[in-house]
Parts: structure tokens; C-alpha cells; sequence
């Protein structure tokens, strides 16, 4: 009985992406991000209980992988297919299907973890549900958060390369052999992890201002995940975070 739980929550994880494909193709991407959300918690939880439980069997491992395929590779490219194709004018709706190239390097992404030794404590690419989550809230911020007019964020989106070019660099770094940080504690010891404690302490001061000046939530999804983005590239490139793993 056991083995099955972590298996369950994979499928609400699917379930979840799967209702967020849907409210992207319905050009609410709004919608998209609440369900991509549901899946990012069901993806983290079925994980641990796996790990928890004992119970990680092969089935399991390729249906996680496939569920992440849909919520967090899918998900992502539909959203940035149906912007380009309602918002720019309709000479360059051939540009929709260069966000496609996500959802082809988060297969990419998600094979290659599945069997890289090296990616037992942090990652090697951008991780796919924080991509995910990051193009899914900014494109929701765009189109729903628009009172009196296009707001900055659906300003620079609808201008025709943006999508595009921001599409095919996040899908480098996705299959790219950067190394990025996970959140995974195996103690809860400062030193072993201060990029972690760093990261949840600036989301923590991040979130006190974001309450007091009333941000949209979409916007501050956005800003949490790039936050990681940006801490992570800059320690890379720092020489923090090396390719070796424990």
C-alpha cells in the first residue's frame, strides 16, 4: 500500500498540469499558474514521500517524469504559445512555435536527471518546475494584471522578439550543465547549507515587502523564482556552486 502513495500523488501532479494545459489553451494563464502550483506542491511531496516511505520502484520514476513532461515542459510552451498568438500582430504568429523549444529541452532536462549520477544533491541545468513557474506567472501577470492599459511586463512581451529569443535561451538553460541549487536539506546544519538558508531569507524579506506594497501575486511568483535564477547564475559563475555532487 505504501509504494502506491507516492504514485498517487505523481498522478495529481499530472492531473494538475494537465487542467493547466487546458487554461492555457483557453488564453487564461492565470488560471494556468494556480493548477502549476498545485502540481509544483505535488511534485514536491510525492518525492518526499517516496524517499519516506521507501518505496521508489522504476514505474514511479518514469511516471514522475512524465508528469513533470506535462506540468512543467507543456505547460510553459502552451502558455507562451497562445500569448504570441493573441498578442502580436498576426505577420509574426510563426514566432508561437519557437516557445515550443521548451517543453523539447524539459524532456531533455528530465531524461538526462533521471540517469545523471552527478545530480544526486543539486542540479545540472535550470530545473524545470522553477522555468515552469517563471514564465507561467510573468505571462499571467501580462495579460490579467492590465488595469489601464498594457503593463510593463505585457509591454516588453509584445514586443515580437522578446518571446522568442527569452524562449530559446531558457531552453539552453535548461539543458545546459550549469549548476543550480536544490532546496533538498539532508540537515539542518548553516554551514552545509548557507546557499539555501541565503535563498529562503531573501524569499522571506522579499515576501514581508511584497505584502506591504500589495504586489500581485502573479508578479510575486515571478520575482521568487528569478531571484533563484539570478542567485544561481551569479554563484555559478563565482565559482560557489561546483559539478560535484555528494
Amino acid at each position: 500500500m505504501t509504494s502506491l502513495i507516492p504514485n498517487i500523488l505523481t498522478c495529481f501532479n499530472l492531473l494538475m498540469g494537465t487542467c493547466a494545459c487546458i487554461f492555457a489553451l483557453s488564453q487564461y494563464p492565470i488560471g494556468s499558474l494556480y493548477f502549476l502550483i498545485a502540481a509544483f506542491i505535488f511534485d514536491s511531496i510525492d518525492g518526499f514521500a517516496a524517499r519516506k516511505l521507501k518505496s521508489v520502484s522504476p514505474i514511479g520514476k518514469e511516471l514522475d517524469s512524465l508528469a513533470d513532461v506535462i506540468s512543467f515542459g507543456l505547460v510553459p510552451s502552451l502558455v507562451l504559445f497562445e500569448w504570441c498568438v493573441k498578442e502580436l500582430p498576426m505577420k509574426f504568429n510563426f514566432l508561437a512555435f519557437i516557445p515550443l523549444v521548451i517543453v523539447v529541452s524539459s524532456a531533455m532536462r528530465l531524461a538526462k536527471f533521471d540517469i545523471d549520477e552527478r545530480q544526486k544533491e543539486n542540479f545540472l541545468g535550470f530545473p524545470t518546475p522553477a522555468n515552469a513557474m517563471l514564465v507561467t506567472s510573468i505571462t499571467a501577470y501580462a495579460k490579467n494584471y492590465s488595469t489601464t492599459g498594457p503593463n510593463a511586463a505585457a509591454r516588453v512581451m509584445s514586443i515580437p522578439w522578446v518571446v522568442p529569443v527569452v524562449s530559446v535561451l531558457l531552453a539552453l538553460l535548461l539543458i545546459s550543465e550549469l549548476p543550480f541549487f536544490s532546496l533538498k536539506f539532508k540537515t539542518l546544519n548553516f554551514n552545509e547549507n548557507i546557499v539555501r538558508y541565503v535563498y529562503l531569507i531573501i524569499c522571506a524579506v522579499f515576501t514581508v515587502a511584497a505584502l506591504i506594497v500589495k504586489m500581485a501575486f502573479p508578479l510575486y511568483v515571478f520575482w521568487i523564482f528569478a531571484i533563484y535564477l539570478l542567485l544561481c547564475l551569479g554563484l555559478c559563475f563565482a565559482g560557489c556552486i561546483t559539478h560535484k555532487r555528494a
